[in-house]
């Protein structure tokens, strides 16, 4: 009987050449870690400081620990003379009560005194003094949702600023006292 001849199995062989890779691999990596390892060195020798003294004025300063910054205007401001070439009365004076004018924002105004009544509740919950005027006109009854009258621009301004806020656009109306 005749021997048959012996087979290397694919197992076997792909032992061998991944192990002959993995080594070659191993090299590589070996030498890119060499490498890094060199070029940190020559970086660190290259920021290393001069012994030969090519610094000598940095190092004979003296150090300050908190440099205090210097500011010039406290003695210039003082020294300075403004002068203004209006005259006090050509000024515009600001608006005061005495004026005879007050200022209201309308913010909605509506055929349905309903709908009045709930925009009067949305402006109620975010803090402010609303009023409902019925009026009527040449196109008939209207419901107008009034926030007002203001003391002073601050306040207006505070005032249209919240019902900006909320989506509600609001009509600046200027009246006669009265």
């Amino acid at each position: 009987m005749a021997k048959a001849p012996k087979r290397r199995s694919s197992r076997g062989a792909s032992r061998h050449n991944t192990a002959t890779e993995s080594h070659g691999g191993l090299r590589w990596y070996g030498a890119g870690v060499a490498t890094g390892l060199f070029l940190a060195f020559l970086l660190y020798l290259v920021s290393l400081p001069p012994e030969n003294g090519a610094e000598p004025q940095l190092a004979n300063r003296p150090k300050a620990s908190n440099p205090e910054p210097e500011y010039e205007f406290f003695e210039v401001l003082p020294n300075q003379e403004i002068t203004v070439d209006v005259d006090p009365a050509d000024l515009p004076k600001p608006r005061s009560a005495g004026t005879g004018k007050q200022f209201l924002l309308q913010a909605g105004s509506f055929r349905q005194a309903a709908d009045a009544d709930r925009r009067r509740g949305e402006l109620l919950l975010l803090g402010l003094n609303p009023s409902v005027e019925d009026t009527q006109g040449d196109t008939g009854r209207w419901f107008r949702v009034v926030l007002g009258p203001f003391e002073s621009r601050s306040a207006m301004a505070k005032a249209r600023s919240l019902t900006a806020q909320q989506d509600i656009d609001t009509l600046l109306i200027q009246r006669n006292r009265g």
